[in-house]
């Protein structure tokens, strides 16, 4: 039965009450936290991205005497003091998480923290998910900061919230996959062998569900049919999505195209959600209904909604409003429990060491957030990941897969020999998912596997186990010819080949692929070359606040910061565009791409006689530095070519972007807040990505740039706004600027 909304005005929620001082008297020493959302830090592990908030405890007996206070406080205390935002406002994230079964809260509301946890560890799985069905996210986020790594794994475990669409995720005794054949420049020959790979190896049963390396209409439309033929080709009963931006989705839905699965990320607080992430819970209610009455599966399918979160995104961005990742964290799964979804994916590691510096700080933060979603009722996918410039490490990823299978992780991610193509970041792979559900003696779904059975992916022996049958592992079984395999073969990169030792790549497989991770690696270290790019053009040098490296990685506010010398001397111009130009994650990505790039630009810009400055050059920049550059500069935009994260392999660590940030000036900005209902908004973001010899080629990616400019001046909007206007346009609904 799907659920219906209750309208945000109707969730009671407590005044907000002044900030209690917690005292204490352990072991013969006093301590005090000012606060609750500094006691629920104090309390936590300690982790990069609250260490840099100055949200952790000064020493291991200070976390201790944190956790003690935090026990002995009634679950009542909780609910009587909901954590503001900056202003001392309940913001519609927190309202949320007040939707919760008030009577079944009243039998509780006077345990303590620690009697609620000692009856959890005595309690089965469905008192488990009674309780978590009265629980706050803030409730969650407590209990989780009190709970060692056997009582996460333990009590997560015996929580079982079955989902369903055209297959079942979470039944006992399963582990499934969502396939993510994800492609550089979106290529469809790339994307079916990706598809065809993990369809082979068992993979898939959750979902086929591509990140999209342009986020338009008409190619997340695209994307939507290719998936969609490639799942009725194969006959493979899963269901579809591409992870687009719900703006998007749902402007494709409105096409007729077969949204099954309809995807978002989440944050913790609605600042985020709204200034960086572009939606509200009145956007993601309207969403929801329109999934209800029109979604292509609302016949067969009890849930069809999918978010993603990850601990740090609050943080990363400035907007955590003091609270600590892991309740932060909690606070999204409140917020994802209104709608029942379908699948819900974490990705903690995913953003870098700013967040979580190392495989220890990952492995622990993952297994908090699988204990706080499913008590609080939700079908938690895992995608414990790293990327290069971080410290975790491939073994550390892995002792976080096998711990979180063993908690009953409804299911993980297959991107292949794990590398994703696109997104530059590392997860879980096919081969993963079919060694855990070998160690932990799992099987997919029950109609995926059934059909997985019908092709020989799989067979039953005679004492009715499943095991790898002979057409595991291979995915030219889904091609007519050789020919067919041979040209979506040669689309793809990254590919060591597709030998297996058992469920394992083979070691000749794996051995490639570590080799070009570590390449990779390296190539995070690298420094610009100031001198020769100065032989590309007459650049002028800016620099930010971060001194070091080590600076820039761990403390992404530092490189979005001009340094204040820098920042006096840079004066108004009031041009159109202006270029800039940094290292960001690759100083390699700006070495072989500008050359070829940057002089297509400029050409560009000079041939429309948009005003524009000298190009200006900086070193360990972060995406957000365009802001105050044109500020600054009075720009009306800025080009910012900026290299991203190494990928997989040694070329996908040239991987450059081209960040357009609009800045607003007060007509647009109007029609800009009433677009995305975000009164302060400054700047529009349109984003070019996967520039490189593997994705966009440079001479091609200069003149969509220019394009695309041209776009944002004319129209006066860039990003979801712009998509907006191109739609409507598109289709003769308007011709101005809105």
């Amino acid at each position: 039965m799907v659920r219906r909304l209750r309208p945000l005005a109707e969730i009671p929620v407590p005044d907000p009450q002044p900030e209690k001082l917690y005292r204490g008297s352990f072991v013969g020493r006093d301590f005090q936290f000012h606060g609750l959302k500094q006691l629920l830090g104090a309390a936590d592990v300690a982790k990069a991205g609250d260490r840099h908030a100055g949200l952790t405890a000064c020493s291991e007996t200070a976390r201790e005497a944190a956790r003690s206070l935090l026990s002995e406080l009634p679950l009542q205390h909780f609910y009587d003091h909901p954590l503001t935002d900056n202003q001392g406002v309940v913001d519609s994230v927190m309202r949320v998480n007040y939707e919760i079964d008030l009577e079944f809260f009243a039998r509780i509301a006077n345990q303590t923290l620690g009697q609620l946890k000692n009856d959890l560890m005595q309690g089965t799985g469905a008192e488990i998910l009674q309780v978590g069905r009265g629980l706050t996210g803030v409730m969650a986020a407590a209990l989780a900061k009190i709970c060692d790594v056997h009582e996460l794994i333990l009590l997560a475990r015996r929580c079982v919230h079955p989902t369903q669409a055209r297959t079942r995720l979470g039944m006992p005794g399963t582990l499934s996959s969502r396939l993510q054949p994800n492609h550089p420049t979106d290529d469809p020959r790339g994307i079916t062998l990706l598809c065809y790979w993990g369809l082979s190896m068992g993979s898939g049963d959750a979902l086929l569900g591509l990140n999209p390396a342009v986020d338009t209409v008409d190619n997340v439309s695209t994307m939507l049919r290719l998936l969609d033929t490639i799942r009725r080709r194969t006959g493979a009963p899963t269901q579809i999505c591409v992870l687009s931006h719900i703006k998007t989705q749902l402007a494709c839905l409105q096409r007729g195209e077969p949204v099954e699965i309809l995807f978002q990320s989440l944050a913790g607080t609605a600042d985020t959600n709204l200034t960086e992430f572009d939606i509200t819970v009145d956007l993601l209610d309207d969403a929801y209904e329109q999934m209800l009455r029109h979604g292509p599966l609302r016949e067969q399918a009890r849930q069809f909604m999918y978010f993603e979160t990850g601990q740090g995104s609050e943080f990363t961005y400035g907007r955590h409003n003091g609270i600590d990742m892991t309740t932060a964290e909690a606070l999204c799964y409140g917020l994802a429990r209104r709608y029942d979804p379908f699948m819900v994916n974490n990705v903690t590691g995913f953003i870098g060491p700013e967040t979580h510096c190392d495989s220890l700080e990952m492995i622990l933060a993952n297994l908090q957030d699988h204990f706080m979603g499913k008590l609080l009722g939700l079908p938690m996918g895992m995608a414990p990941c790293y990327t290069l410039h971080s410290n975790i490490i491939l073994e550390g990823q892995q002792i976080a897969t096998e711990l979180l299978a063993a908690a009953g992780a409804v299911y993980y991610m297959d991107v292949p020999l794990n590398t994703d193509r696109m997104l530059a970041y590392f997860d879980t792979s096919g081969h993963d998912n079919q060694t855990l559900r070998e160690v932990h003696d799992r099987q997919p779904a029950a109609e995926f596997l059934d059909w997985c059975v019908a092709r020989g992916i799989f067979i039953r022996n005679d004492f009715g186990q499943i095991l790898r049958g002979p057409r595991w592992g291979d995915p030219q079984q889904f091609c007519d010819s050789l020919e067919e395999f041979d040209q979506i073969v040669s689309s793809t990169p990254a590919l060591y080949g597709f030998e297996s030792a058992g469920p394992r790549p083979a070691n000749q497989v794996s051995r490639q692929a570590r080799l070009h991770q570590a390449i990779g690696r390296e190539a995070i270290h690298a420094e610009l070359d100031f001198d020769r790019l100065q032989t590309v053009a007459a650049f002028r040098i800016v620099e930010t606040q971060a001194t070091s490296k080590p600076m820039h990685l761990m403390s992404p506010d530092l490189g979005a910061s001009l340094e204040p010398i820098t920042a006096a001397r840079i004066l108004p111009e009031y041009t159109d565009v202006q270029i800039l130009v940094s290292d960001g994650l690759s100083a390699e990505a700006v070495h072989y791409n500008l050359g070829n790039l940057l002089p297509v630009v400029m050409d560009g810009v000079q041939a429309y006689g948009w005003a524009t400055g000298a190009p200006m050059l900086t070193r360990y920049g972060r995406v957000k530095l365009a802001e105050p550059l044109a500020e600054r500069l009075q720009a009306r935009l800025i080009i910012y070519l900026i290299g991203e994260r190494p990928g997989g392999d040694a070329v996908a660590a040239r991987s450059l972007s081209a960040y357009l940030a609009y800045r607003l000036d007060p007509t647009p900005q109007e029609a800009a807040a009433a677009f995305s209902h975000n009164p302060a908004i400054r700047f529009e973001y349109t984003v070019i990505s996967n520039i490189g010899s593997q994705g966009l080629p440079a001479v091609e990616a200069g003149s969509l740039i220019v394009e695309r400019v041209a776009q944002i001046l004319k129209y006066q909007a860039a990003g979801n706004r712009l998509e907006s206007i191109l739609e409507q346009t598109s289709h003769g609904l308007s011709r101005t600027p809105a």
